[in-house]
């Protein structure tokens, strides 16, 4: 069957304005924006904090979420020296092998490790999950739209729910979720964990703390990038002023002579 040109033109139009209207129909959420150190061009990583963001992934969050693009050495760039950095990969157990009898075998963990899984496999953790998969946290700050401001709201979304809504068995209300319903419980209470720094653990605090670790562990190079990005642009101003100049002297006798 074939359409004249205005029927073709027609369907085109509406389906360009039902698409609209679907999009339209989800009520978009928006997330409590916070000034992140690392936000601007000349940002830095808050260390103190993502130093004090990783304790709340050790103690909270490594049950469930692995990381497994990072290296224990990798934390020296927060700070960490190496007889800190053996003591921190030590306290965590690594499948190794296979040794001379083929067979695997688990060791204490050593800086050059990557963060130890809190599951051997993926099905593991689904099955211990009641069918949700924990995601991997090495780069979840980039893998979110608004990435930084995303978590911390989900983190500090957990409230109750509305009176005449009924939550199924095994979910929990966030009013910064899609559908607002989710897998995870809540995971950050008060005073929660203990801060090694003696900084008081709100929830709050925890949620901006471990937010920044985990932004850095998406990011790691980012601080060197602003400041080789910042480099360049100050010697191409430079490069441009004495271009300016240098063709000045170069055109000044032709138009003195003209």
């Amino acid at each position: 069957m074939r359409f004249s040109k205005s029927v073709l033109y027609f369907l085109i139009l509406f389906n360009f304005f039902l698409s609209k209207l679907a999009l339209s129909a989800g009520k978009a959420i928006e997330y409590p924006d916070k000034n992140w150190s690392f936000s601007s061009i000349f940002g830095t990583f808050d260390k103190a904090s993502a130093q004090r963001g990783f304790q709340v992934y050790k103690e909270v969050c490594a049950g469930c979420h692995g990381m497994r693009l990072i290296s224990y050495r990798n934390l020296a760039a927060l700070g960490y020296n190496q007889d800190e950095l053996k003591a921190i990969a030590s306290q965590f157990e690594i499948t190794d092998g296979p040794n001379d009898d083929g067979e695997f075998f688990t060791r204490p963990g050593r800086p050059s490790d990557k963060f130890a899984s809190p599951y051997p496999n993926k099905k593991a953790a689904i099955a211990a999950n009641g069918g949700a998969y924990p995601p991997d946290l090495s780069l979840i700050i980039k893998a979110r739209p608004n990435g930084a401001n995303y978590l911390h709201a989900l983190l500090s979304g957990y409230v109750e729910p509305p009176k005449n809504m009924k939550v199924p068995e095994g979910m929990y209300y966030n009013k910064f979720y899609s559908g607002n319903l989710i897998a995870m419980p809540q995971p950050l209470y008060e005073d929660g964990i203990e801060y090694l720094d003696g900084t008081k653990a709100s929830p709050d605090q925890m949620a901006i703390d471990v937010t920044t670790f985990l932004a850095w562990a998406s990011e790691p190079e980012l601080e060197e990038r602003k400041q080789l990005g910042i480099t360049v642009i100050l010697f191409l101003i430079v490069f441009s002023i004495l271009s300016y100049f240098s063709m000045r002297q170069i055109w000044a006798p032709i138009k003195n002579k003209n």
